[in-house]
């Protein structure tokens, strides 16, 4: 569980948002920042990045493993590294981060050492399985201290070999990640460039580009080809080698916009959202299409986005939608609660992934708006909601699971006729500490 529990927050009812906000550090970007700078020898200042439970494991774990790590006034964070992890025996503790947890698995199962990775319960309920074939496949010697498939792990001493591997696409885009920033420790090794093909469909592509651009920050170009079979496939230079810019900026979390720009939506706005834009490399960004779908209108600039949209507490309605959340399936929880204020019953496909999240959130979700009155259906990787009509609200506390985007999007229903209670808001502090006091900041 999270180390931040707070009593239960009961939301005053919103009929208005209007306001400026400036994002936190993107989560996604920052733990992929920090490994990087990691694996990079020299100094890598780093300007913005989310201060959150998520980095904190990372930081934690990179200085443990002799990394250094300096703060400054002005929030910098300092990576100083000679390129390699210097302390060769260790125990982390991960928490729930995915974005610290599998590229650290893939990361240290090459670097010589023996290490133990554990993380919360959760944690160890989430698959790591096919991360672990691969890189089995490439000469890791990785046990499992638990259920076979999943967390702790224990890494001993092996050396890469080989130069191609398999790695299946359809549970999470973190195993390929992975995979993909410690590829040239492993072309190091070996040797040789390094083929990885993915097997499947590769749900959540976007995270794999911000993976991709990152890496070329950092001084390696990923080639990326489509094979015989028509399955993708990345390929890894043999001789390339990461090294530091010097300097890098983590633009702000744009799955943590999608909030704001829902807020914008129902509350009629404007809504200014600072740190992303048309610039971003997130691709969560496109939620902002789905904004303009249900009826909101934006205004993008470089590094911010603008919304208006209707006044839902006074009885207007969102335009209903039957989409595809493929690739943006942290965003889409957003759109699974406005749904409840649409003109339609709203179906979000393709989410499948949210089953092995930092709760099941297809169940979580169908559990709580349920709560709430809403009429929802639900399959392995599908959600369809009805509205809820005048007359059907019910007030309710949401569960939040440990799961700070169900703290966050639920915050939504406060624009309901209704009084709504979220247990246990200290759990945002995994990506967004300050999340529910720039809420009430932007909303009346």
């Amino acid at each position: 569980m999270n180390d931040h529990k707070q009593p239960d927050l009961t939301l005053a009812r919103a009929t208005k948002a209007h306001g400026t906000v400036r994002l936190p550090g993107s989560k996604s970007i920052s733990n992929r920042v920090l490994l990087l700078a990691a694996l990079s020898a020299g100094s890598t200042d780093i300007h913005g990045l989310l201060d959150s439970d998520d980095t904190r494991v990372m930081l934690q774990a990179l200085s443990s493993l002799g990394i250094g790590v300096g703060r400054r006034k002005n929030g910098v964070v300092t990576i100083t590294s000679p390129g390699r992890f210097r302390i060769l025996q260790a125990n982390l503790f991960l928490g729930n981060a995915g974005t610290a947890f599998r590229p650290m698995t893939a990361a240290l199962a090459f670097a010589g050492g023996d290490y133990q990775l554990s993380g919360v319960p959760r944690m160890h309920e989430r698959p790591i399985g096919d991360l672990v074939d691969a890189l089995r496949g490439l000469g890791a010697d990785i046990d499992y201290l638990g259920e076979s498939g999943y967390p702790p792990l224990r890494l001993k001493p092996a050396m890469a070999r080989g130069e191609a591997i398999e790695v299946k696409g359809s549970v999470s885009s973190q195993f390929l990640t992975a995979l993909l920033l410690a590829a040239p420790v492993l072309t190091l090794q070996t040797g040789q460039d390094l083929r990885i093909t993915v097997v499947g469909t590769l749900i959540s592509k976007p995270y794999i580009d911000i993976t991709t651009k990152l890496m070329a920050k950092f001084g390696v170009e990923v080639k990326r080809q489509t094979d015989a079979a028509g399955q993708l496939v990345f390929v890894i230079p043999k001789e390339v080698r990461y090294q530091s810019p010097g300097t890098i900026h983590v633009e702000g979390d744009a799955s943590s916009a999608s909030y704001f720009l829902a807020l914008g939506l129902i509350g009629q706005g404007p809504v200014t959202i600072e740190g992303v834009g048309a610039d971003s490399i997130q691709g969560d960004m496109a939620f902002a299409k789905t904004i303009e779908q249900l009826g909101g209108q934006l205004q993008l600039a470089a590094n911010s986005v603008t919304v208006s949209g209707v006044s839902v507490s006074s009885g207007a309605r969102l335009k209903a939608f039957d989409a595809d959340f493929n690739l943006i399936p942290d965003a889409a929880m957003t759109a699974a609660v406005l749904a409840i204020y649409a003109d339609g019953p709203c179906t979000l496909r393709n989410i499948g992934s949210w089953r092995v999240k930092e709760t099941d959130r297809i169940h979580a979700m169908v559990t709580e708006l349920t709560k709430l009155g809403a009429r929802v259906q639900s399959g392995e990787d599908w959600l369809t909601i009805h509205p809820i009509e005048s007359g059907q609200w019910r007030a309710a506390s949401i569960h939040t699971y440990d799961d700070h985007r169900m703290a966050m999007c639920f915050s939504l229903a406060a624009f309901g006729p209704v009084p709504v209670t979220i247990e246990d808001p200290g759990c945002v502090a995994k990506t967004f500490p300050e999340y529910f006091s720039v809420y009430e900041q932007v909303v009346s």
